[in-house]
């Protein structure tokens, strides 16, 4: 006899979804909506990435390190690194999809004598990839506008102070952090035109340029696939190396939908193939457009690259398209660029939240909070938008100083990935594989993905040129090591230093939800245990 209760109970007690579930089983209840779909998160992480806006935006380190050789084959040769970064992270993301990512996967895989302290590591490179990352994207953006208006005005250069720049910069960053607030129904479904608008860029640059471009600009395979321009004054080896910052800066962002997690249906399926797909997508497109690109760029290298607009790939499109078609493409282009800067935003908040609900970023109390209107972390957008504004100051000490941020953002994100595939396999763990896994390749894999790395980061401390001065400098090294110095300071600190309160991802769960969610079976036992109550009582009834 069915049980009339029953359906109550359910009503009253429903069951938690698969993602509720799992979350619950790495200690936090869930408190985002998941509107997120596997088209969505996929969407966001090839927005993230914004292949031509990107490339625009770093052309300047390929052009003078090795010309159209370094554009061509710099991508084709950094790209099969990247992916395996990739996989390796997107194996983690799968066995533990959560919005910490990167510093949650270490704490949970490193030895309980060093946890602590390398998860705080994880966790503040991690905060500072995003944000700087975040600040470059609309400082790239902000160069952008001034080179549309000097295409507006027939190629001419247009000078403006750094206070302009700053205002500029400034009104992005304000007018993004206001789109981020909104609800998560409303930004799930803005991906779906965020990557309309990214492919459609894509493919107007491969075919469309061509097309237009005149003569005296083509370029034949031989120069195109083989010319190596070195202005720099390192050996061309070694310049060759320096270029490859132009496809890490553009793809290398692999935990971008890792923070979207609890927001992601299915998430142990949809955040894996988001890394990878978009990986994939933004590598193949992407060697595309340089392709493209070196065929139209025309054999004097040195004009484009000291432009008076000031952006070698908007001087190409200025030769290739004119005025009026160039303009109508390099604002598309501004345009997209604004939406990749929007999702570095919303991912950056994503992780801060994460972050701040273990206790660990300077007023975490205040961090960790859901706005009751929209649902989302809006303390958090904020949060990473002023520390954004902070950052952009940077542009008053000087130009190298704020070009610093690109580079900063690489060399942070790769400490960030290291740590947590390092500690999957140097220290004793019981890692779960989730449902994306790489089977007896996920070691080989990720040696590959530790390795490249490494040499990433020492690669991006060297200068641009070796003759240089004091202004010319790379300063990612002190920035980055400013930023890392502070937190480990703080991780220090007598009294007051994380090493006396920080004890990694903290529960959200109560104690009767974390009984609850220990094994995927409970809720069903509760239920059985309910009928078999009422049909007692209607029998002692009888």
């Amino acid at each position: 006899m069915a049980a009339p209760g029953a359906s109550t109970f359910s009503k009253l007690h429903p069951r938690p979804s698969a993602d509720e579930t799992t979350l619950a089983k790495l200690g936090y209840k869930q408190e985002f909506r998941r509107e997120f779909t596997l088209l969505e998160v996929s969407g966001l992480a090839f927005s993230y990435v914004g292949v031509v806006p990107s490339i625009a935006s770093v052309l300047f380190y390929a052009i003078p390190d090795g010309g159209p050789f370094a554009m061509v084959w710099g991508w084709a040769v950094a790209c099969p690194f990247i992916m395996c970064t990739g996989l390796a992270m997107a194996e983690l993301a799968s066995a533990a999809p959560t919005s910490g990512g990167l510093y949650y996967w270490t704490y949970s895989l490193a030895s309980p004598r060093c946890r602590n302290f390398l998860s705080w590591i994880v966790g503040y490179s991690n905060t500072i990839e995003i944000i700087t990352g975040f600040a470059s994207v609309n400082w790239a953006c902000t160069i952008q506008i001034t080179a549309a208006i000097s295409i507006a005005s027939s190629g001419q250069a247009y000078m403006t102070t750094n206070q302009q720049l700053y205002g500029i910069y400034a009104s992005l960053v304000l007018s993004q952090a206001v789109l981020v607030s909104f609800g998560t129904k409303v930004l799930a479904r803005l991906q779906r035109l965020f990557t309309l608008v990214n492919a459609c860029l894509c493919f107007i640059i491969i075919i469309a340029l061509p097309i237009a471009t005149p003569p005296d600009y083509l370029n034949s395979a031989n120069f195109a696939l083989g010319d190596f321009t070195n202005v720099t004054g390192w050996p061309s080896g070694f310049a060759f190396v320096l270029s490859l910052m132009a496809p890490l800066y553009t793809i290398g962002g692999c935990d971008a939908s890792v923070h979207m997690s609890e927001e992601a249906s299915n998430a142990a399926v949809s955040i894996p193939w988001a890394i990878v797909s978009s990986i994939a997508v933004s590598a193949v497109l992407g060697w595309g457009i340089n392709v493209t690109l070196a065929f139209c760029m025309g054999t004097d290298v040195g004009s484009i690259f000291s432009s008076p607009i000031g952006q070698p790939m908007a001087q190409i499109l200025y030769n290739s398209l004119g005025q009026k078609k160039a303009l109508a493409v390099w604002c598309l282009i501004i345009v997209a660029e604004y939406m990749v800067a929007s999702n570095c935003l919303l991912v950056g908040s994503r992780q801060s939240f994460a972050f701040a609900r273990d206790g660990a970023l300077p007023f975490s109390r205040y961090l960790y909070r859901i706005n009751r209107y929209t649902g989302t972390p809006v303390n958090t957008v904020w949060f990473d938008a002023i520390s954004a504004l902070a950052i952009g100051l940077l542009s008053f000490v000087s130009t190298e100083a704020i070009n610093a941020v690109f580079t900063i953002a690489v060399t942070a994100a790769c400490v960030a990935y290291i740590t947590p595939i390092t500690t999957r396999f140097a220290f004793k763990n019981d890692f779960k594989p989730g449902p994306f896994h790489l089977g007896k390749l996920s070691f080989p894999v990720a040696v590959i993905a530790v390795v490249w790395m490494v040499f990433v980061i020492l690669v991006f401390f060297f200068p641009a040129t070796p003759r240089t001065t004091t202004q010319q400098m790379n300063y990612t090294v002190v920035v980055l090591g400013g930023f890392m110095f502070l937190a480990i300071a703080w991780y220090y600190c007598p009294v007051y230093g994380g090493v006396h309160w920080f004890s990694g991802p903290t529960s959200t769960l109560t104690p009767t939800i974390r009984d609850e969610n220990r094994d995927e079976g409970s809720m069903l036992e509760k239920e059985q245990d309910a009928d078999i109550s009422i049909e007692v009582v209607e029998v002692v009834d009888v």
